[in-house]
Formats: structure tokens, sequence, C-alpha cells
């Protein structure tokens, strides 16, 4: 349970930082055979990496454009600069305002003021836009989620651009996925129904008066969450903090996380209607597949899943052979830290999930084979003396 002085420091975080970072989620923090790189790749300022069981964050270094934030499939690094709670609780505002039309922009755009900000959600770089704030427009019902760069091609962070464009190819999939004729889409400019009209007119009633009090419930509620995360101080408390949040659980497993953004995705499409594709290939959802000729059942993978997707169960088969895993494709986040642990190299990561099992409330039963037997001490020494 964090002190006074945690949720402090958090509150001063969210003033002062663009990103958190909760690194007993990082899979290469979980287990140094990780082979994710991805906020690593999406940095252009090279801010952050992980490696040898540490992730590192160089926040003098970042330049507050999100990206990493995004990619991070396990929610290690959490934005602050806007906070997730700040764009769900404006984006329906903006929605209205417009006419049903669901306008994101960069703050280069919105810095040339031809946009109406009361129609539109500002954030620092398009690349901070994640699937969940997208489908979550959709499902509000959104006649089509625009979102407006200030030209990437011209702008020095032009790197995260091509980022931006897999976020809102993989929402549009999700969407569409469920039957919404909503459509994503990107622009330069301002699409007509967010353009300023008057400007004047608008100092009278600036965007702070029209959001009044958004940002600050927003705040409140994440610093309530802290109980859910562990703040640093200094070196030697990182270190046996994170020794603490790594501790076995009485299954076995290293501590699990509920992935937020994930669930609000899924509840998102859920919202939107019933799905009307029997599959989804993204990057968002993932679906386990194990080599039972290989597969030794030493269960390993179920230590290090980062959310309980993958898990022990007492279920058994009835014929009293092999073991059962459960698997939760609802809760996979495809972070590949099952895969990338696997002894036997017998287990995949599929980014193709069905559909009707991503909203079945039962988990897929695995079916393992029982473990090799392995000679006892006492049988070896038996042979040695005979």
């Amino acid at each position: 349970m964090p002190n006074v002085m945690d949720i402090v420091e958090v509150a001063k975080a969210l003033e002062t930082k663009a990103v958190l970072v909760v690194d007993d989620r990082c899979t290469v923090v979980r287990n140094r055979h990780s082979t994710c790189t991805k906020c690593a790749d999406a940095c252009l300022a090279d801010a952050v990496f992980a490696e040898k069981n540490k992730l590192y964050f160089d926040a003098e270094a970042c330049i507050k454009c999100g990206a990493c934030t995004t990619v991070c499939p396990c929610e290690a690094l959490v934005p602050l600069a806007p906070l997730d709670e700040v764009i769900a609780e404006e984006a329906p505002l903006t929605m209205e305002a417009a006419g049903g039309t669901a306008v994101f922009a960069c703050a280069r755009i919105a810095s040339k003021r031809v946009g109406d900000p009361t129609k539109y959600v500002e954030v620092p770089c398009l690349a901070r836009m994640d699937e969940a704030s997208i489908v979550e427009a959709a499902a509000r019902g959104a006649s089509e989620i625009v979102l407006v760069d200030g030209n990437c091609r011209t702008c020095k962070y032009r790197f995260t651009s091509s980022g931006t464009d897999v976020t809102a190819q993989t929402a549009a999939q999700l969407i569409a996925a469920q039957g919404s004729p909503a459509q994503v889409r990107r622009a330069s400019e301002f699409p007509e129904c967010a353009v300023m009209q008057d400007y004047h007119s608008y100092l009278q009633e600036s965007r702070r008066d029209f959001f009044a009090g958004t940002g600050a419930r927003a705040r409140d509620a994440a610093v309530k969450s802290v109980e859910t995360l562990v703040f640093k101080k200094s070196d030697n408390q990182v270190l046996a903090a994170l020794r603490e949040r790594m501790a076995l659980t009485e299954d076995g497993t290293l501590p699990q996380f509920d992935p937020q953004r994930h669930m609000r995705i899924l509840d998102a499409m859920d919202a939107i209607g019933p799905s009307v594709e029997p599959y989804v290939d993204t990057r968002v959802f993932g679906s386990v597949e194990i080599d039972t000729e290989k597969c030794k059942a030493c269960k390993m993978c179920t230590v290090f899943c980062t959310t309980g997707a993958l898990h022990k169960t007492d279920l058994a088969p009835e014929d009293g052979v092999g073991s059962f895993l459960e698997f939760s494709a609802a809760e996979c986040v495809q972070c590949r830290l099952c895969e990338d642990s696997c002894l036997s190299k017998c287990l995949h990561v599929n980014s193709r999930v069905s559909t009707d099992e991503l909203f079945d409330f039962e988990p897929r039963l695995i079916h393992l084979p029982d473990p090799p037997r392995r000679p006892g001490t006492l049988n070896h020494l038996g042979r040695k003396k005979r």
C-alpha cells in the first residue's frame, strides 16, 4: 500500500512528466529472454529501452510524443500528457459539438488556431492516439473519426507517422469487425465541422472554461489508482520495491495485471454490437497454440504471462492422461512473453483471433501431455550399485 509520499510523487509526476514507468509490467523486466523492443523501436529520441531485466526511461530526453505508451502491450509506460482519462472525458463533448464527428488533432496543427478547440481533442502528437480511444468514439456513435496532423511530412517528429497509420488501421479493423459504419481516416486539415467559425467569440468562451474540471477530475482518478502501482524515490528503494512486486504468488506465477486499455477496447466493441467478422488480425489481441508433441508440460508459460490469459487449472482430462491449461483470448495482449519463455519452443502466439473466442466468457482448454519421466536419485544410485 503506497504511503502519502507515494501519492504526492504521483501527483507531481502528473504535472511534470509525460510518461510514468511501471517497470514490473515490462516483459524484459519479468524475463530477460523477452524479445520485445517495441518501446525502443517507437521512440525517436532514444529515451526508453529495456535490457537485462531493467526498463530505462530518460524523462529529460523524452519529447512527449506518446509513441512508446501506444505500442507497449503491457501498459508498462503510462501516458500522462494527456491522461487516458482526460481524452475519455473530452471526446464525447467535442464529438457532440462537431455534429457527431470525432476529431483528434496534434498540438502542431492546434497551434495554428484554425480548428475550434471545443470540437476536437488535442494530443501532443498523433502517435499518442491508441486504439481504445478510437474504438470508443465509434461506440459512442461517431459517424467518422478523423486524426488531424500538422502535415507529418514536414514535422521533425514525422518518424512516428507510420505508427499512427498502424493504430488507425487496427482501430478501423476492430470497428468494422463489429459492423459499425464509422470510418477512420487521417488528414492534414481540420474537417469542416471542426473549423473555427468566429475566433473572437472563442476568446470570450475559452477552451479552459468549456472543459472546466475535466482535467482535474481525471487527475484525481489517476492519483486514486496509485494503489495498483509502485512509484520510486531512490535507487535502493526501486530494487526493494521491484523485488517485492515481482515475488511469486501462491499459484507459482509472477504477479499479473488487468490491461485497462485492452478492456476498454473490448467493452467498446461489445457496445457497438455483435461481431460480423469471424476473425480479427491485429496487434491488440493474440491467440496461443501449443505443439503438444514438443511440449514437456513444464507450464513455464503460465509463470511469466503478464495478464493471466494463460493459466493453470484444476480441471483434469476425464481419461486421466495429461493436464489442461486455460487460455482467455480476451486477456491476451500479444506481448509474446509466453512464447519467449517457453523452454521447449513449442508455443506460438498468433495475431489472428476468433471473435467468437474473444467474446466467450469460458476460456479455451489446451490439453498438455504428461511430463516426461525423469530418473530419480534413488534409481540412479541403484543402477550404479549394481
